[in-house]
This record gives structure tokens, sequence and C-alpha cells, in this order.
């Protein structure tokens, strides 16, 4: 059963594909696959592939209001970003992209629209 947490984002993807017609850039949003847990092996393989632990987990790379993009780390409940996602929030936005956390599908959704001023 997926988590909160994944359902929630799960819910952003839905509405960005139910309006990308719309508001094309929508269609340019992605998950980054970062998480998870995954037996010894194929999380072996997938670090030599560039996975990198507190990437967050979607991006949508149009660049926007002096940004070059926006990332999103979703979280749900009491869920607080790790020492490894605060360091990577920290980089990002020193480097001139948006960087939000969001508790749920709405809020993420709210971000996304004046992120894009839609």
């Amino acid at each position: 059963m997926k988590s909160r947490e994944a359902q929630e984002q799960a819910m952003v993807i839905t509405w960005c594909e139910m309006q990308k017609n719309k508001y094309p850039e929508l269609s340019m949003i992605y998950h980054c696959p970062n998480g998870g847990y995954r037996n010894k092996i194929e999380a072996a393989n997938l670090k030599k592939q560039g996975v990198k632990s507190g990437v967050p987990d979607l991006f949508l790379p149009i660049p926007r209001k002096n940004k070059h993009g926006l990332f999103i780390e979703m979280k749900w409940g009491n869920n607080k970003c790790t020492q490894n996602q605060n360091k990577w929030i920290m980089r990002l936005l020193k480097l001139g992209y948006e960087v939000k956390v969001c508790y749920s599908s709405i809020e993420a959704i709210d971000v996304i629209k004046e992120y894009l001023d839609i």
C-alpha cells in the first residue's frame, strides 16, 4: 500500500496531467525517484547510476521569476526533511532554484500555480 505522502504526490501529478493542455509547462514536471526502499543490490546499482540521497521529489524545469526551476519536497504529517534533504534544499536555493517543502497535494498545487502565475 502506498504511503500517504506518495498518494499526495500522485495527486499533484494527476492534477498536472489534467491541466497540461491549458498550461503546457505542467507536462515538464517529473519525479526524482531517489527515495523508497530497495534491496541492497538494486540500491547499489541505482547509486552507480546517479541516484542521490536528499534530492527533492518533484522538479518542474521551467524558469520563472528569476529562478531556474521549481523543486518540491513532499512530506506528510509530522515528517521533517532529513539532513541530506536540507543540504540539497540549501544548495539549490543558492544556485537560483525555487524549492518548497509541501505537506499536501493542495499545498504543492498552490505552490506550482503561484510559481507559474496561473
